[in-house]
C-alpha cells in the first residue's frame, strides 16, 4: 500500500475590492451575466464569464429546462460558446456566481461534476491552465487549475 496527499491551493478574499483588477472585472461580468440566467424551476440564478486569451470576456447563464437533464450550466454556457467562436483561443480565468432570493450565496459558487470535467478538457485543449474565481457573499475563492477542482479527473491522455 502506498498512501498519497492530495494538497489543495485556494486563495480566499473577503471582497471584490481585494481581488486583483482583471478578477475583479470578471467577476463583477459574472455577476451580470446572473441577470440572463433562466431559472424559473430552481430560482438559482447562475453566472460565468471567461477571459480569453486574446483579452475577450465571455459570458454565460444557466437555462434550465422543465426536464431538469436537459438544462444546461452557466459555466458550460460560457465554455462551448467561447470554443465554437473563439476555436484558437485559450481560456485564461473563469469567474462563477450564483444568486438566489437572499442574493449572492454565502459560500462560493462551485461548478458542478460535469463543468469540472469540462473545464478539465479546455485546459487540455489549450495546454493551459484556468485560474478559476469562484463568488460567495461570505468569500471569494481563487484557484489556479481545474485539477484543484478535480483532482481525479478524466482527461484525453486517458485515451491513448
Amino acid at each position: 500500500m502506498r498512501r498519497k496527499e492530495l494538497r489543495i491551493m485556494v486563495c480566499e478574499y473577503d471582497a471584490v475590492a481585494e481581488l486583483p483588477e482583471a478578477d475583479q472585472k470578471l467577476l463583477l461580468a459574472a455577476r451580470e451575466a446572473t441577470k440572463n440566467a433562466y431559472a424559473p424551476y430552481s430560482k438559482f440564478c447562475v453566472g460565468a464569464a471567461l477571459l480569453l486569451e486574446n483579452g475577450e470576456v465571455i459570458a454565460g447563464s444557466n437555462q434550465e429546462n422543465a426536464d431538469f437533464t436537459d438544462g444546461l450550466c452557466a459555466e458550460r454556457v460560457a465554455l462551448f460558446y467561447a470554443n465554437s467562436t473563439y476555436p484558437d483561443q485559450a481560456v485564461k480565468a473563469i469567474a462563477v456566481t450564483a444568486k438566489n432570493a437572499n442574493g449572492i450565496v454565502e459560500n462560493p459558487a462551485q461548478p458542478c461534476g460535469s463543468c469540472r470535467q469540462v473545464l478539465v478538457e479546455t485546459e487540455s485543449r489549450y495546454n493551459n491552465s484556468i485560474r478559476l474565481i469562484l463568488d460567495g457573499r461570505k468569500h471569494i475563492q481563487v484557484l489556479e487549475g481545474a485539477d484543484n477542482l478535480l483532482p481525479f479527473a478524466f482527461k484525453p491522455k486517458d485515451l491513448e
